[in-house]
């Protein structure tokens, strides 16, 4: 599914750092095709009294993960997705211009699913492969990178779940390179 927020990067510019977020739509309910509406700016306002307050944004991010891990890509990773807005990491500001952004369908408070997790990992390693300005260790919250604006992935997020998972799925992707 493609998403019509996003545009190209700076010239020179490659993504070096994955930011991690939560959705959910309505807020604290999962499933349905609200995320989807959103990111494709079709998000119908009077559908929930939510929405009113949303539907006009021209928000998107690369991919989401939803509760039962299945992933869904909006933007293309060599693309600039508009997940971040104002944000700055270890002193460069404008995250979007050097981040790849996923959502993880849930919300601060409600844990997240080990498939979600699963999912994150697989697909953290794959995209360390195919990009090697990625590195897994380079992954941060959207409240990390937009402090006291935002709370996602939120104190439900398993940090060190996610980087075990990550680690562990980055070993896997470098051990079958090597035994072809």
């Amino acid at each position: 599914m493609r998403s019509p927020n996003f545009d190209s990067r700076p010239l020179g510019v490659h993504a070096d750092l994955i930011v991690v977020h939560g959705i959910s739509l309505p807020p604290g309910e999962f499933g349905g095709p609200w995320i989807d509406r959103l990111f494709t700016n079709s998000l119908p306002p009077d559908a929930h009294p939510y929405f009113a307050e949303i539907a006009d944004q021209r928000v998107s991010a690369h991919l989401c993960i939803r509760r039962d891990g299945a992933v869904t890509q909006y933007v293309g990773f060599n693309d600039r997705a508009w997940h971040a807005g104002v944000s700055q990491y270890e002193g460069r500001t404008a995250c979007n211009d050097f981040s790849i952004g996923i959502e993880l369908e849930g919300t601060d408070t409600d844990a997240y699913d080990e498939r979600q997790y699963r999912a994150l990992a697989e697909v953290v390693a794959a995209l360390c492969r195919a990009y090697p300005s990625l590195r897994p260790t380079r992954l941060a919250g959207h409240s990390d990178i937009a402090p006291g604006r935002k709370t996602d992935p939120g104190a439900a997020f398993d940090w060190a779940l996610a980087r075990r998972s990550i680690a562990a799925a980055c070993t896997a992707v470098a051990h079958d390179a090597t035994r072809r």
